[in-house]
């Protein structure tokens, strides 16, 4: 034994010197600070909060059907399941790369016979049928010398985290899309409210407008005018319930189910968007509360475990190899003494001239951790942009639903006023028509205003996290890089 080990110590010193070499590939990928990307300016003014949001942020809007439908769809989503699916494929990918770092061992039983023709041999050999019966247990192990096995299994193991963040992601985008979906249904029945209005509208002026050419006062140019209101607010009316049926349907299929799902949908209640407020520290803070950038950043780690497993292949491989058992021509005598056989097979393994294929599968494994590396930082910027254009966009439609409001009641004064005139008959309906054509347009101007600050207030809280929290045993993705790589030749 003494002697074997020093031949292997012996082998392995001089197979190092001669084996293929690493020199000259390494990654050059560089993970972002999130300190370098800078958002005090973009963010200032903004209220700070020491809350982030809740994993159930979307009861804050007020509404139990909501809460209800973003419930349905956690629950059979197709689109889950899938998620789900592939989670439980990245943890089967991870216990096998587990398993493959561990010993095998194998019982074996087995029957082999013959019948030799007597024209072949004389009896007694000839002519008899014998067996050969063996009964083995068989034990393999791969040394993991470098630490490719480990590593091997640390980077599949990343991606079953990734693949579990995926699917927390996935959840998030999901109930944001019904929640803007439900917001975009409660802006069809807002406008569907303010076409009837119209509607009403028009046909009284209608029949007053007859009233007056009845009387002399108005002529059938009047007339003509007042008639053609009436189907210009049944088309919106028309438009509105088409897109009510439209958010019905898709509603529907985000919860996977049919259309006729989509039917028994209620209106919604009126619903209050987000106060505007922003947890301190966001940039920074995103790196755990981001999904799609905790996803980013174990699958830089796990591309970082690729490059020590693929630089471990270039060196010295250990495989061990033993058996022992009972082997005997017939059962008689199969498990007694003589019948026992053992074997030892220790073996050693060094590429040296493999036309290249390990320097060229090191290279992929460097340039896939460079591009897993490029894919954190442009998430973690978008993350940053995400959240930046919501603030501003909050920002903005506050100011613009203040302003619109002001303006929808100057309007509606306007209104009032000249149908108060038409009706005395010391207007005319040029007044009516002057004024009610802005009136329209601004009702419908602050429905869209007011979905738009609802549909805002979403996207703020889903480009923060919607509630996520990532494990406290989160990699540092550039940790994975600079971590103890195998010697280099």
């Amino acid at each position: 034994m003494r002697s074997l080990t020093s031949a292997l110590t012996l082998g392995l010193a001089v197979t190092l010197a001669g084996c293929a070499s690493t020199r000259g590939l390494q990654p050059s990928g560089t993970a972002l600070d999130p300190a370098q990307l800078h958002a005090e300016r973009s963010l200032a003014g903004a209220p700070l909060r020491a809350d982030w949001p809740a994993t159930d942020w979307w009861r804050a809007l007020g509404d139990a059907q909501l809460d209800a439908l973003i419930d349905e769809a956690l629950a059979g989503n197709p689109g889950l399941a899938a998620a789900d699916a592939r989670v439980r494929l990245a943890q089967a990918d991870a216990g096998a790369a587990d398993a493959a770092r561990k010993p095998e061992v194998t019982a074996n039983a087995g029957s082999s016979g013959i019948r030799i023709p007597q024209t072949v041999l004389e009896p007694p050999m000839g002519g008899h049928y014998s067996a050969l019966n063996t009964l083995s247990l068989k034990f393999a192990y791969g040394f993991d010398l470098w630490g490719g096995k480990r590593a091997a299994w640390e980077a599949a193991l990343g991606e079953a985290r990734a693949a579990e963040v995926d699917a927390r992601a996935a959840r998030l985008t999901l109930s944001a899309d019904i929640a803007r979906t439900y917001l975009a249904l409660a802006n069809g029945y807002e406008r569907l409210d303010l076409a009837r209005d119209e509607r009403t509208r028009a046909e009284h002026t209608l029949e007053l407008t007859r009233q007056r050419v009845q009387a002399g006062i108005d002529n059938q140019l009047q007339l003509k005018q007042a008639e053609a209101a009436v189907p210009a607010a049944e088309q919106r009316q028309a438009a509105a319930q088409q897109d009510i049926d439209t958010a019905r349907a898709a509603l529907a299929a985000l919860l996977g189910r049919g259309p006729d799902r989509g039917l028994a949908i209620e209106r919604p209640r009126p619903l209050a968007p987000a106060a505007l407020a922003l947890p301190s520290s966001v940039p920074a803070e995103l790196l755990g509360r981001r999904p799609d950038v905790v996803a980013a950043r174990w699958r830089v780690q796990a591309a970082g475990k690729r490059i020590k497993t693929a630089k471990a292949a270039f060196y010295p491989n250990l495989n061990l190899a033993a058996a022992v058992g009972f082997a005997a021509l017939g059962t008689d005598g199969l498990l007694t003494a003589p019948s026992r056989y053992y074997q030892f097979a220790p073996a050693l393994s060094l590429p040296l001239f493999d036309g290249g294929r390990l320097r060229a599968n090191l290279a992929g494994s460097d340039a896939q951790y460079d591009l897993a590396v490029a894919q954190y930082n442009q998430i973690l910027v978008n993350a940053l942009r995400d959240v930046a254009d919501g603030v501003a966009a909050l920002r903005a439609l506050d100011v613009q639903v203040d302003a619109q409001r002001q303006t929808l009641d100057s309007e509606r004064g306007a209104f009032d006023l000249a149908m108060q005139r038409y009706r005395a008959g010391v207007g005319s309906y040029l007044e009516v028509l002057t004024v009610q054509q802005p009136l329209i347009g601004a009702e419908q101007q602050m429905a869209t205003l007011r979905s738009a600050r609802l549909d805002a207030s979403v996207q703020l809280i889903e480009a923060l996290g919607g509630g996520f929290r990532a494990a406290a045993d989160a990699p540092d993705p550039i940790a994975a890089r600079t971590a103890a790589p195998a010697p280099t030749p």
